[in-house]
């Protein structure tokens, strides 16, 4: 079995937990947090998630379309939640989001708990290909969210 990987990230916005909370309970910001080169499209989403809550999503890569489908696993708000993937592109895809008041706003929290395809080349193809896209698609995202909550 591929071994686990993690990714974390660490983010402050000027906005208030509930506020920043709001935001990332909103499905629809999801595409805006996406960069374009995935060409991801929420197919079905709940108008507001809850715990058991399914998304369907699609993106393509390298022109391969990609069908994920993710679940709601933990709900806190306005704390964070957990989103775990059910079907799609990694053996293991869990991304928690947590939301902390500091001084000047909202820390946001990523961790990304994540195995990669591909056997006994699994940490090639991280090492090559996995652990570069995640990096440019959280710097898309941070981006992104320093545009839309300042």
């Amino acid at each position: 079995m591929a071994r686990e990987l993690t990714l974390e990230r660490t983010q402050v916005v000027p906005r208030t937990v509930d506020e920043t909370f709001a935001f990332f309970a909103a499905p629809a910001n999801l595409e805006a947090l996406t960069p374009p080169w995935l060409r991801f499209r929420i197919v079905s989403a709940p108008v507001e998630l809850e715990a058991g809550s399914r998304l369907r999503y699609r993106l393509r890569l390298f022109g391969v379309p990609i069908r994920w489908l993710t679940e709601i696993t933990a709900w806190h708000p306005p704390r964070g939640f957990t989103d775990l993937q059910l079907a799609g592109p990694y053996p293991l895809w869990e991304h928690s989001h947590r939301f902390t008041a500091v001084e000047g706003g909202t820390e946001v929290y990523d961790v990304v708990r994540y195995r990669v395809p591909g056997g006994p080349l699994a940490p090639l193809v991280d090492r090559l290909l996995v652990a570069r896209w995640l990096r440019d698609i959280f710097d898309y995202r941070r981006d992104r969210l320093t545009e839309r909550l300042g």
